[in-house]
């Protein structure tokens, strides 16, 4: 059987457990060298534990593949520079990330604290930025490379109680899309993927209500290793022209999501005032009004 990501390294962070694990093993698995990094904290990124990074190399190493362990934090500039030049060092290149390293502080907003927010901000979306930032020269000076970074549709539909998740799953969208345009000249892509799975995380969604039993019996169903086949095709020479685009993975379904676009307009020919604002644009644009949809209301179906 042909491996797709023969020869290519691949650094999947957040890779001892969950989602990412499942990247790290079928990247293994499909012929890559993977850097496993993990930092091992806590759901809400405290503590940490090197054992889930060696875990899943072990796994790997089980069936024949090539991994190494990595424990630096995707949350500071220096260690990102560092898990990159790991690759560096130990297999001589580097070819594709998988920003998929995260922690969740959920909280309404009015109750949310500065430390709450800025938590996930820097896992997530500065985390990603470091990675990638990292990455970026090797990317260039070998004219290819690929970004897979890991939103969801708490950003980009909505959710309850998010605030710092939802930011920072948004901004990775926005990161994502600027990275492309900047890096096409040199062969170097990036894409989102919105992963739907029952994951440590998504198990903390509270179930001392019949609907919350009910969400988390379905959300039982969405195993995590369904990500992988797809994350790993994006980073595989057969997806060399797929870049700038946001999918999303559900079981056995895989999405691509629209893009911000214009879809009504109103126009004044001697220009608005604030009356005429509030008296005829408002009214003219409402129609198509997006709105407060969580995610679970807009992917009302069960997984299939």
């Amino acid at each position: 059987m042909e491996r797709l990501l023969e020869g290519k390294v691949i650094i999947v962070t957040g890779a001892g457990a969950g989602v990412g694990k499942c990247i790290a093993l079928e990247a293994a698995r499909q012929g890559a060298s993977v850097i496993v990094n993990d930092l091992g904290v806590n759901i809400d990124g405290s503590g940490s534990d090197t054992g889930p990074a060696h875990q899943t190399v072990k796994e790997i190493q089980s069936f024949g593949g090539i991994a190494t362990a990595n424990t630096n934090s995707v949350a500071e500039w220096d260690a990102a520079q560092a898990i990159v030049q790991q690759a560096i060092d130990v297999y001589g290149r580097l070819d594709g990330i998988v920003n998929n390293a995260g922690n969740l502080r959920d909280i309404i907003f009015h109750k949310m604290s500065e430390d709450d927010f800025d938590a996930v901000i820097r896992v997530h979306l500065k985390g990603s930025w470091n990675m990638s930032r990292a990455a970026a020269p090797h990317f260039k000076a070998q004219e290819g490379g690929a970004f897979v970074h890991m939103t969801s549709t708490s950003g980009l539909i909505g959710n309850f109680g998010q605030v710092n998740y939802c930011a920072a799953k948004m901004g990775i969208v926005g990161m994502s899309k600027a990275i492309a345009l900047d890096m096409q000249r040199f062969n170097v892509r990036s894409n989102c993927i919105a992963p739907f799975a029952f994951t440590r995380m998504v198990g903390t969604i509270p179930t001392d209500t019949p609907e919350g039993i009910e969400r988390t019996k379905i959300n039982m169903r969405m195993e995590a290793a369904k990500i992988a086949p797809f994350t790993c095709a994006l980073l595989t020479d057969g997806a060399k022209d797929v870049t700038g685009q946001i999918f999303g993975v559900r079981s056995n379904e895989i999405y691509l999501f629209s893009q911000p676009r214009p879809i009504r307009t109103a126009h004044a020919g001697d220009g608005w005032t604030v009356e005429s604002c509030v008296e005829r644009a408002i009214p003219m644009l409402s129609g198509s009004f997006s709105p407060l949809d969580r995610s679970r209301d807009v992917f009302t179906w069960d997984p299939v």
